[in-house]
């Protein structure tokens, strides 16, 4: 579990509930049966995978959902996915450096980018961040591990923010966390990605941030050694189609 001074760090779940929760999931499953573990902002648009993947009676997917760091050392520790979709590259290199992926079957698979965000009611626009939060906080992914949190910081970094609110943070465990807090109303402000703005009831978008100004925000997606699912394989090759393309640009993903 990451550590910090009371007031910086809210959490939304420890590690362990979220393994906790990751193997209750993984329960149900029957032989045949796909389990991916993915980026939390990636949950509207892989489900609408899934299903139309059920749909087509290849199989049924489950997915769950949560921080990618979080998932990554899960998989490392022996947890049962087949499939693993990581908003970090880093995060994928951590698991193929430990023989954790099928290194074969990787590939990017979604790009995205950074947007400020406020509640709904808000009236804050443009990215002038310190203005726009006054005596309040930023919801951002924690940018110790969070991948959102990360080109989070590189983005205030650029803009030469980072001094002035390093220790305004409401940092959180993944992205979803992020947005619930500005949708409540309890930080004014908040950097999520694009895709997961459009999806959430509750805010809206205040502002764009440059992509110069962060890595490129990348998701790549391999399968994960040693699980042997003829299943995982016709999924990660139906995710490739044109059609599956357009319902991630639905979503508001861009592809690599």
């Amino acid at each position: 579990m990451i550590s910090a001074p009371i007031g910086r760090t809210v959490t939304a779940v420890t590690s362990a509930l979220v393994l906790t929760l990751c193997l209750i999931a993984a329960r149900p499953l029957v032989a045949g049966d796909v389990l991916v573990f993915a980026a939390a902002s990636t949950t509207e648009a892989l489900s609408a995978a899934a299903e139309q993947f059920a749909a087509t009676g290849a199989g049924r997917v489950r997915g769950v959902f949560a921080g990618s760091s979080l998932l990554a050392k899960q998989i490392d520790n022996g947890a049962p996915a087949d499939i693993y979709l990581s908003a970090s590259t880093a995060w994928m290199d951590y698991l193929s450096e430990r023989g954790r992926i099928e290194t074969a079957s990787r590939r990017d698979f979604l790009a995205n980018s950074l947007v400020v965000i406020a509640p709904e009611g808000s009236a804050v626009s443009g990215v002038d961040i310190v203005a726009g939060l006054a005596d309040g906080r930023l919801a951002v992914g924690d940018p110790d591990h969070v991948p959102a949190g990360i080109y989070a910081r590189q983005a205030l970094e650029t803009l030469g923010l980072w001094r002035a609110l390093e220790d305004r943070l409401i940092r959180t465990n993944d992205v979803r966390m992020a947005l619930h807090m500005v949708a409540r109303g309890e930080a004014p402000l908040g950097i999520v990605y694009a895709s997961d703005a459009g999806a959430f009831a509750g805010v809206r978008v205040a502002g764009v941030i440059a992509e110069s100004g962060h890595d490129p925000i990348r998701y790549p997606i391999a399968l994960v050694a040693g699980r042997d699912n003829p299943t995982a394989r016709r999924f990660l090759e139906f995710l490739a189609t044109p059609e599956m393309a357009a319902l991630f640009r639905r979503h508001g993903f861009a592809l690599p």
